[in-house]
């Protein structure tokens, strides 16, 4: 079995490319990759060694930080989330068919409308920030708003299928 790698090591991975370790456990690395975002790998999985780190930082405190850091990147800048889409739809193609069989079908890639669904829902996350934040509106009035958002949120948990993770995904109304 090949040594362990630590955090901050750099990685090239077949699948997802290049990537840091930015934390260990006693089956997986979690790596996040330039291109594809944080994902997990098994300890085995096959990858080369780009820069091996040495051994002596403190996995929960880095991780820390760097969970720390994202929520303050995501705060108070546009920087939105790497959100990664469910892998069975990587690289598919979304055909909208019309009822008119003389009309063209229209061929979209998944990986852009997944994208455009993202930033759809990061802009109602910010709306959100905003009605919150605001000093005018009274109580009442961004009750009703976040009632109208939280409408939203429903109407597109159909796209729910779409997404890798399930803490990224449009949660609406509850029936509780």
């Amino acid at each position: 079995m090949k040594q362990l790698l630590a955090i901050g090591s750099r990685i090239d991975h077949p699948e997802h490319g290049k990537g840091v370790v930015t934390n260990v456990d006693s089956k997986m690395y979690w790596v996040t990759f330039i291109e594809k975002g944080l994902e997990t790998i098994p300890l085995d999985d096959p990858f080369n060694v780009i820069e091996a780190s040495e051994d002596d930082l403190d996995t929960v405190s880095f991780y820390e930080v760097e969970r720390t850091l994202r929520e303050l990147l995501k705060k108070w800048s546009d920087a939105s989330e790497i959100v990664p889409m469910a892998d069975k739809y990587k690289g598919g193609t979304l055909i909208i068919q019309p009822k008119d069989t003389s009309l063209a079908n229209k061929e979209i890639p998944i990986d852009t409308f997944f994208h455009k669904i993202v930033m759809l829902r990061d802009r109602l996350r910010v709306m959100e920030q905003k009605i919150n934040a605001h000093n005018v509106l009274d109580e009442q009035d961004k009750i009703d708003l976040q009632q109208y958002i939280t409408r939203c949120y429903g109407s597109l948990t159909t796209f729910n299928i779409l997404f890798k993770n399930s803490s990224q995904q449009f949660k609406g109304e509850s029936t509780k």
